[in-house]
């Protein structure tokens, strides 16, 4: 693996575990209910285990899915345009800036963002509600993966890091990595959901994660680049 693709991979995860907390919003609720819903009795942490791992593992495999779909569209775009290169680099940077914004709850813009993906949501939510209630693997895995096409403001902004990946490949990878990264808040919340809410609560907390999260997308941004290269010169 190359340093740069090492820096994308670990940045990504690095990314879901300080964003996991919008995550919680999100999806925990939905996470939760999987566990609340199996009978208790022999056998019950096994199946409230598996059926975590199963939901979770649809929701990161749709992630890297959509990440190959925009990294398509954007790695085709920018061989034929070089110059859309710092365009993405920027809207990529924003993005994270806005995303820590909303973390931090110091603006909510992000959330004009997110209505970019309720058309689509609108017409995959429907089928979240046939697979319920869950009593299956496969329907925790299907429900998953329809979930992580629910409009997610986090979501969007770590795709506009995926999309500057130099390859269909390495995009897919770079939200796999970001999925894994939100992963311990997301089981978290299955086994435990009423101390991880009161850990999402607090507000220094929120402050920080929101505040590492703009120092990412501050360095994600074309003029950053060109001071770490000419400093590296």
């Amino acid at each position: 693996m190359s340093e740069g693709l090492y820096l994308s991979y670990s940045s990504a995860f690095v990314i879901g575990l300080l964003g996991s907390t919008h995550c919680l919003g999100m999806c925990g609720g939905i996470s939760a209910s999987l566990s609340m819903a199996l009978p208790v009795g022999k056998g019950f942490r096994i199946r409230q285990t598996l059926m975590l791992l199963g939901f979770n593992a649809g929701r990161i495999g749709s992630y890297a899915l959509i990440a190959a779909l925009v990294a398509l569209l954007s790695t085709s775009a920018a061989a034929q345009w070089s110059q859309l290169a710092p365009v993405l680099r920027t809207v990529a940077g924003l993005l994270l800036i806005l995303m820590g914004l909303s973390m931090a709850q110091w603006w909510q813009g992000i959330r004009y963002i997110e209505r970019i993906g309720a058309p689509v949501w609108a017409r995959l939510s429907p089928l979240t509600r046939r697979l319920l209630p869950i009593q299956h693997g496969w329907q925790a895995v299907a429900l998953g993966g329809l979930w992580g096409w629910l409009p997610c403001g986090l979501v969007y902004s770590t795709l506009g890091w995926a999309a500057l990946q130099p390859s269909v490949g390495s995009a897919a990878a770079t939200m796999a990595f970001f999925g894994l990264g939100t992963l311990p808040s997301m089981l978290a919340t299955g086994y435990a959901a009423t101390w991880v809410r009161k850990l999402q609560g607090k507000k220094p907390l929120r402050q920080l994660t929101g505040t590492l999260l703009i120092a990412f997308g501050i360095w994600t941004l074309p003029l950053a680049t060109l001071f770490h290269n000419g400093h590296g010169g």
